[in-house]
């Protein structure tokens, strides 16, 4: 993560004026297969739910580049009343719980401190659920369900530090503008105190050199790099630092993950020991090509996209024998180990027929992709190898 200087700040970052409006929000609920269609800060989409809004990106966009543009960056609500605008006069962000000083933060406030800046993958734990066999519940995710930007904003440390943290703190709980319906829980999810006082962790304002959008977490969201996007509260105007362990539902109930190697579990299984969802796991996908038919005889060039989870991308390979030997793929500009990082190969002329060709990554601690598939019955962190069959003829 960088610092930059505020003399270099974005003339977007003045936080839309007097505010951000939501428009064409009265839109009815469909049903059936996810359509492409645009959205209110949104242009083609894949429309899996419209309230709360869960929108993909179409796996195409990723071959377009290595950062995701904001209109078209997957979006993900847990609930119906999400902030429809926001009154950037009024906003502030609250800091309160085991702090010598509780303090509320204007906009005008935050966009004074210091900034600092990262490229990062955001990527929903249930990514690529829809492959999951058996099925499980849930938004039935492709490969859409993430995105990487670049992120501005400054440290939570840093707005920690004006509050001043009491000894005997474990961690920090964040919270946003949404609201649960009835009797439901806020939503809300908590950071041990060490990792909330490290240096990677953000509270932006800014996305992509703009303002964030408003189904993206304006005017000011979590970023948690390496983590996945659960983490990543949109709309913040909360923190609290807690005296205890965090057993609140979002935290002791949902997104939790099998304990066992890979999150993995026979399917059906539901008496294992559970943990919460945190760091992601190294993927690669081919973005040029998808399966079917190519030509025989002739070099075929495949690209991609990689990335390591909670750290770089060390290296991408393919094979085009069922894993018996791998190549390695050339891998392009490093954008940090948070990042999407691109990577190219051309693969000689194959014969005539069928070729499965699969792809993995590893990361810079060695961890690898594997062929086989995982199950766990909330459909979460997949990343087993991606297969494409190439009809050569």
């Amino acid at each position: 993560m960088a610092e930059i200087d505020r003399r270099d700040a974005l003339a977007a970052l003045t936080i839309g004026g007097a505010g951000l409006t939501l428009p064409g929000w009265a839109m009815p609920a469909t049903a059936g297969a996810p359509r492409l269609a645009d959205f209110p800060e949104k242009r083609g989409m894949l429309i899996r739910r419209q309230r709360a809004p869960l929108l993909e990106t179409p796996f195409e966009v990723f071959d377009q580049g290595i950062i995701t543009p904001n209109d078209r960056f997957f979006v993900r609500w847990h609930y119906d009343d999400i902030p429809l605008s926001v009154d950037v006069a009024s906003f502030r962000l609250r800091v309160g719980g085991q702090v010598k000083t509780p303090i509320a933060l204007s906009l005008a406030d935050i966009l004074k401190m210091p900034r600092v800046e990262v490229t990062a993958v955001n990527q929903c734990s249930g990514n690529s659920r829809s492959a999951f066999a058996p099925r499980v519940p849930g938004a039935q995710w492709a490969d859409g369900a993430m995105g990487n930007a670049v992120w501005t904003g400054v440290r939570l440390k840093d707005v920690l530090a004006r509050a001043g943290v009491k000894p005997g703190a474990v961690a920090v709980r964040l919270s946003g503008l949404d609201r649960p319906p009835g009797e439901a829980p806020w939503y809300a999810k908590s950071l041990d105190i060490d990792h909330a006082l490290g240096d990677d962790v953000m509270i932006a304002f800014a996305m992509n050199g703009q303002q964030l959008p408003l189904l993206n977490g304006f005017p000011l969201r979590v970023v948690v790099p390496g983590w996945f996007s659960t983490y990543w509260v949109k709309a913040l105007d909360r923190i609290e630092v807690l005296a205890a362990p965090d057993t609140s539902y979002w935290m002791a109930k949902a997104y939790q993950i099998p304990t066992a190697s890979r999150a993995n579990v026979p399917p059906g299984a539901h008496d294992f020991a559970k943990a919460p969802i945190s760091r992601m796991i190294p993927r690669a996908f081919i973005t040029n090509r998808a399966s079917g038919p190519a030509p025989a005889s002739r070099p075929i060039a495949l690209r991609g996209i990689a990335f390591g989870g909670d750290s770089g991308v060390a290296k991408v390979e393919l094979s085009v024998d069922n894993g018996q030997r791998w190549k390695a793929a050339r891998l392009g500009r490093d954008h940090g180990q948070y990042s999407f990082r691109g990577w190219d190969l051309t693969l000689p002329g194959m014969p005539r027929g069928q070729h499965t060709v699969m792809v993995r990554a590893t990361n810079t601690k060695g961890e690898t992709q594997r062929p086989d598939a995982i199950w766990n019955p909330s459909g979460y962190m997949l990343n087993n190898v991606q297969r494409i069959v190439l009809d050569a003829a």
